[in-house]
Parts: structure tokens; sequence; C-alpha cells
């Protein structure tokens, strides 16, 4: 929504305890809003801080719900809740590396499971593997828009999701099937374009 000079000339005229009252209402309508403003005033950690804590937080949660790994629907509902936890993190603190790291990581964290997870049925785990392909596509093409310096760092991740995909049959077979190139876990090898390529990929009806 755009503002007209108007409504913000009505807004400059209000006397400073009406906004900081209209101020405080809307905070409370928008809990996000309030986290941000607070990490952005107030908050002695960083955002590698908190990035660092988010870390520790989707291992543990992942390792609580790999007990679950055996009710696929209660499992996946938990793996979405940790990651929308991570997208509530980056909102807060517009973290770009952690917007891939973190992604990154939980995937390796759910396929620390590849054990438990050979053990279900294909037509059980089909919905996470797409899941977790869609994620794959989606960091890949994030990794494209940061600089070059942090490219040794992710490449470290994705050596050790590509190998946790080779581990994992029915996942490798999947990412073939929907034209995953598992030589695109390597910084230097993403097209430029894969942005293109996914839409043209999901246009026909593959990544659903």
């Amino acid at each position: 929504m755009e503002y007209s000079k108007e409504f913000k000339a009505a807004l400059s005229n209000f006397s400073p305890v009406e906004k900081d009252r209209l101020i405080f209402r809307l905070l409370k309508k928008d809990k996000l809003l309030s986290k941000k403003l607070y990490f952005e005033l107030i908050d002695t950690e960083t955002t590698d801080d908190k990035r660092d804590a988010m870390e520790e937080n989707v291992k543990e949660k992942v390792l609580l719900a790999s007990k679950y790994i055996g009710n696929q629907k209660y499992f996946q509902t938990i793996i979405r809740k940790i990651s929308a936890e991570i997208t509530e993190h980056i909102k807060i603190t517009t973290d770009k590396f952690g917007e891939v790291s973190l992604h990154i990581l939980l995937i390796n964290e759910i396929l620390e499971n590849n054990e438990d997870l050979g053990r279900q049925r294909f037509d059980n785990v089909y919905k996470l593997y797409l899941y977790i392909i869609n994620k794959i596509f989606r960091a890949l093409i994030l990794v494209k828009k940061l600089d070059e310096d942090y490219w040794m760092e992710f490449d470290e991740l994705l050596a050790e999701l590509h190998k946790k995909i080779n581990q994992n049959t029915y996942l490798q077979k999947l990412c073939i099937n929907n034209s995953l190139d598992l030589n695109w876990l390597k910084c230097e090898n993403i097209p430029d374009n894969l942005d293109k390529i996914m839409k043209e990929i999901k246009s026909q009806g593959f990544l659903r």
C-alpha cells in the first residue's frame, strides 16, 4: 500500500503522546514487527549470535522430531514449524547468510535419519522428499544472489548434503526425476538462471 503525501502529513501532525499510543497499538497487533524493532533498537545479541542460537535450535528440534519419523504426517508438521522459526529469524534479523545456511542445515539434520527414512515406504516419504528438493532449489537460487566470499562456507554445507543424498536411493532418484542436477551442489556450478529453470520445471508438472 502506498501512502499519499496528505496521509503522511496528517501523521506528522500527531503529538508525541498520540504517536506513542499509535506505535504501541500497532506493535501489539504485529508481534513480528515488535520483535524486529526490539532486535534493531536494544537487543544486545548480534545477527551472528541469533544465527548460532537458531542452529542449535534446529539441531535439537530435528533430533526430537526424529522420534516420530515413522509417523510422517506428524514429522513433517514439526519440520514445517522449524522452517517457520527460521523464516521468522530471517524476517527479524534480515540474515541473508542464515537464509541459506539455516535451511541447508535443516535438510542435513533431517537426512541424519537416512537409515530410518530408508525403512519407510516410498509413498510415505514422497512428500517429505519433494519438500526437501524444493528447499534445495530455493537455497541454491539464494546462493547466487550473495557475495562469492560466502561460497567456501556454503560449499562445505552443500558437500555434506550431496553425500547424504547419495546415501538415500529414493531421494537421489527423485532429485533426478525432478531435474535437480546434483552437480549444482557446488556454488560455482549453480546456473545463473536457476530461478527460471525452476519455473520451467514446475510448469512441466514437477516439484509437486
